[in-house]
């Protein structure tokens, strides 16, 4: 069924897309190119350097909306589909979209998340955290990524890895309070083993 779907969403991909918007070539839209490095790391400069939690939240929404463009129509087209396919709970039909993602474009950070996400949400935590490496390895700062790490850690059981990987994410977004609350407790709580 997954490779049915797959196959359908190509070929809808390559004909829908390409005579709606007049492009020449079947799948993909050819990459935009973007100026978007240096202004993605005066972003994470800026939310380093804030010190108040409103005016954080807002430099990382702007940093998650960077994230989102991929450069190519088909790409957003397929988030698009899997972000309402997710807040549907259709999580197979999600992770079909996703799959396309990631092979289509395997340097897109953001398709790796959010398929993390999806196995986040199924409880895969084996496959959630190999899609986490996948995106950090593209995009260090992935504060995102690295707080799903931590609460998988969290979750099963393994307190200071997950301190660790929270200590990350604050290394990243010090803002970011529940990130600020979850140091607090592992520390406290491993404070308290160590008794």
């Amino acid at each position: 069924m997954r490779n049915v779907l797959s196959c359908a969403l190509v070929i809808l991909l390559s004909t829908g897309l390409a005579h709606a918007a007049g492009e020449s070539e079947a799948v993909a839209a050819p990459a935009i190119e973007r100026s978007a490095g240096s202004s993605l790391d005066d972003l994470f400069h800026d939310l380093k350097r804030s010190g108040n939690e409103a005016a954080a939240a807002r430099i990382a929404s702007r940093i998650q909306r960077e994230w989102t463009r991929s450069g190519s129509r088909s790409i957003d087209l397929l988030m698009q589909w899997a972000s309402v396919a997710m807040q549907a709970r259709k999580f197979d039909t999600a992770l079909d979209l996703l799959d396309q993602v990631v092979t289509l474009s395997p340097d897109y950070a953001e398709g790796w998340n959010r398929r993390a996400t999806v196995h986040f949400m199924m409880n895969n935590y084996a496959l959630s955290m190999s899609d986490i490496d996948r995106t950090l390895r593209l995009e260090p700062r992935h504060f995102g990524a690295l707080a799903g790490m931590a609460q998988i850690l969290q979750r099963t059981g393994r307190k200071e890895p997950a301190l660790k990987a929270y200590e990350r994410v604050l290394d990243v977004y010090p803002m970011m309070r529940n990130a600020q609350d979850q140091v607090g407790t592992l520390a406290d709580e491993l404070a308290g083993e160590g008794i």
